[in-house]
C-alpha cells in the first residue's frame, strides 16, 4: 500500500512539474533573463558554471523538451526513495521544490529554479553514492580512509549521457551487501511498526534445565526474533538451547547455548538500536563505493567481527580469526584501504617509536639489561652496548631504535603481510595463540594478528606458484628473513561494521567495541536521518 502511494505521489509531482515548464511565447522572449539568472546563481560552484557555459546556459531541467521532463520526473522519483536508503529525506524537500516551481513567473525565476534543481540533484547524488558525512575523520579520528568522492562534472555528464533513471539507479552502491542491508532495514522497520520483539528478558543468567518466568520471556523473545519455532514450553529445553546458540553465532558471542549476562544484554537490544546499526552500515558501504569496486580479489578485515577474509570474485575463499588494536585510543586499529604487495617470512620486528619510548625506555632507565630480547641499534644500524646508562634519556631525546630478530618468540611470529601505509599497520602472525579463543580480541598495538597466518600465506601464494605450501615451508625452514613479492597486489580493506549480512541475506550484529558507530549515528541524526519518522 505504501509503495503504491509513493508512486501516485511522485506521478502527481511529475504532472505538476511538467505544467510549469510547457513552452510558450512568453518564455521564448525571456531567454536572456533565464541565462542571466543561471549565470549569476552558478557562480557559487566553478564546475557547475563550466557545465552551463559549455551548454550556452541552456536548461537541463526547466526547458520544455521531453528530455527535460524525463530528467525532472526521474529526479523526483529518486528523491522519494531517500528514506529507503537511510538518507536525510528533509534535505531534499520535494514539497519546497514544488512550491518554488509554482512560484515561477519570469525567465529569471526559471533560471534560478534551474540552478536550484541542479544543486539539489548534486547534493542527493553525492549523499547516495559516497555518503552523507563528507569527512568521517571529523566524526571519528581513526577513520582515515579516502572517501571516493566524484566531482560535479561526473554527475552532470553522466546524467546527460545516459537515461536519467538508469544513471540515478547506478549511484547507490551496487554491492550485494548494500542490497541486503536495505532489505534488513525494511524488515526492521516492519518489526518496529508492529510493536518490536516484545518484553525484554529480565534474568541475569539462564541455562538448560531452568524453568519459570525468565525462561518464558527468553522463549518469547527468541520466537519474535525468528530464532525459535512457536512453542508453549516453560523449560529451557534442547530447542531453546539451540536457538540461543544460533543467536550467539549471529552476534559474535561464545556459542555455548547458555544465556549469560552478555547474551541477554544482546537479546534485549531493541529493533530501533539494531536499525541504527544497519543505517550506519549502509553509510559505511557508501564510503567504500569505489569506481573500480573492492577488487576481484581482496582482503576484508571487519574489526568488530575479529575476522580477516579473502574474497575472490565476490565469493569467500578464506577466513581466519584476528586480534585487533586495544580500546585505548592510541592503540585502536584505524579504518582505511590499501594494497598488499609483499609478505616477509621470518620477519624482524622493528619496534615502533611509540612503543620504544612509552613502554621500553622506562624499563631501560631502571635497568639497562631489561628487554634483553631486543637489540638496541643506532642510526647506522650498529648494536648499542647495554654496558651504559640510559637514565638520562627522555622520550624526545632517546636516539636509538630497537629490533627483535626472527625467531619463535618474535612478536610478529613467522610471517607478516605488508601493505605499506603511513599508519604502520599490517597483518601478521603472533606467538600469543591463546588470545584467539577470546570472545573480544582487542589486544594489539593496532596491527591485525592472524590465527592461521600460514594458511593465509598459502592462499595468497596460490595465485603465483603451483606449490604454495612447499614454497612457503622452504623459506620458513631457512630461518632467514625473506621478502616475497606478490605478483598480483591485493587490495586490503580495514572496515568496521556492527551490522553486516551473510550471502543468504541474514543480518549479523557485533558490539560497537570502539564506540565508533554511536558517534556516526549521532552525526547522521544531526544531518536529518530519521528512524520510523521520529528523529532520534
Amino acid at each position: 500500500m505504501f509503495h503504491r502511494t509513493v508512486l501516485r505521489s511522485t506521478a502527481v509531482m511529475a504532472i505538476v512539474a511538467a505544467s510549469y515548464f510547457a513552452p510558450n511565447d512568453a518564455n521564448a522572449v525571456q531567454v536572456t533573463a533565464f541565462q542571466q539568472a543561471v549565470a549569476e546563481n552558478v557562480s557559487r560552484d566553478d564546475q557547475i558554471a563550466a557545465f552551463y557555459r559549455e551548454r550556452g546556459f541552456a536548461p537541463i531541467w526547466t526547458g520544455g523538451t521531453d528530455a527535460d521532463f524525463e530528467r525532472r520526473t526521474a529526479l523526483l522519483d529518486a528523491l522519494s526513495t531517500a528514506a529507503h536508503h537511510g538518507l536525510p529525506a528533509e534535505r531534499y524537500n520535494t514539497q519546497a521544490l514544488l512550491t518554488q516551481m509554482a512560484s515561477v513567473g519570469t525567465g529569471y525565476d526559471r533560471g534560478a529554479l534551474e540552478v536550484s534543481l541542479t544543486e539539489l540533484y548534486l547534493s542527493f547524488a553525492r549523499d547516495l553514492q559516497t555518503g552523507v558525512i563528507d569527512t568521517p575523520k571529523r566524526v571519528v579520528g581513526e577513520i582515515v580512509r579516502e572517501i571516493p568522492r566524484r566531482d560535479a562534472s561526473y554527475y552532470l555528464d553522466g546524467l546527460m549521457s545516459d537515461t536519467p533513471r538508469a544513471f540515478l539507479s547506478s549511484l547507490a552502491p551496487q554491492s550485494h551487501e548494500y542490497a541486503r542491508l536495505m532489505k534488513s532495514k525494511m524488515r526492521l522497520e516492519h518489526t518496529i511498526a508492529h510493536g518490536g520483539w516484545g518484553p525484554t528478558v529480565p534474568s541475569r543468567k539462564l541455562e538448560p534445565g531452568n524453568t519459570g518466568a525468565g525462561v518464558i520471556a527468553l522463549r518469547d523473545r527468541l520466537i519474535a526474533m525468528g530464532y525459535l519455532d512457536r512453542t508453549v514450553t516453560a523449560r529451557y529445553n534442547t530447542a531453546i538451547t539451540e536457538a540461543v546458540r544460533s543467536f550467539q553465532e549471529m552476534h559474535g558471542l561464545t556459542a555455548d547455548g547458555v544465556a549469560g549476562a552478555g547474551t541477554i544484554a544482546e537479546l534485549n537490544k531493541t529493533p530501533q538500536e539494531r536499525l541504527k546499526s544497519v543505517i550506519v552500515a549502509m553509510e559505511r558501504e557508501r564510503w567504500i563505493n569505489r569506481p573500480d569496486g573492492l577488487g576481484d580479489r581482496h582482503i576484508l578485515v571487519n574489526l568488530t567481527d575479529f575476522k580477516a577474509r579473502i574474497f575472490d570474485h565476490g565469493k569467500l575463499t578464506f577466513e581466519t580469526r584476528s586480534v585487533i588494536g586495544h580500546q585505548d585510543i592510541d592503540r585502536q586499529t584505524p579504518e582505511f584501504s590499501d594494497e598488499m604487495d609483499h609478505m616477509v617470512i621470518n620477519p624482524s620486528w622493528y619496534v615502533p617509536r611509540s612503543i620504544i619510548v612509552n613502554e621500553y625506555l622506562p624499563k631501560l632507565r631502571a635497568n639497562p639489561g631489561a628487554v634483553g630480547h631486543l637489540e638496541i641499534t643506532d642510526s647506522r644500524g650498529r648494536v648499542v652496548s647495554r654496558n651504559r646508562s640510559f637514565a638520562g634519556y627522555t622520550n624526545r631525546t632517546f636516539p636509538f631504535a630497537m629490533r627483535q630478530k626472527p625467531g619463535p618468540r618474535n612478536a610478529l611470529g613467522t610471517v607478516k603481510f605488508m601493505f605499506p601505509n603511513k599508519y604502520n599497520i599490517y597483518l601478521h602472525d603472533t606467538p600469543a595463540k591463546s588470545l584467539f579463543s577470546r570472545e573480544v580480541r582487542t589486544f594489539s598495538h593496532g596491527c591485525v594478528r592472524l590465527n592461521d597466518p600460514h594458511d593465509f600465506a598459502h592462499a595468497l601464494l596460490a595465485m603465483q606458484t603451483d606449490d604454495p605450501e612447499g614454497f612457503f615451508r622452504s623459506r620458513l625452514r631457512s630461518g632467514q628473513e625473506t621478502r616475497v613479492n606478490l605478483d598480483q597486489h591485493v587490495p586490503v580493506h580495514l572496515i568496521y561494521r556492527t551490522a553486516f549480512t551473510t550471502a543468504k541475506g541474514q543480518v549479523q550484529y557485533r558490539r560497537d567495541i570502539y564506540n565508533r558507530d554511536a558517534r556516526i549515528w549521532n552525526a547522521l541524526s544531526a544531518a536529518g536521518v530519521e528512524i520510523g519518522g521520529i528523529q532520534s
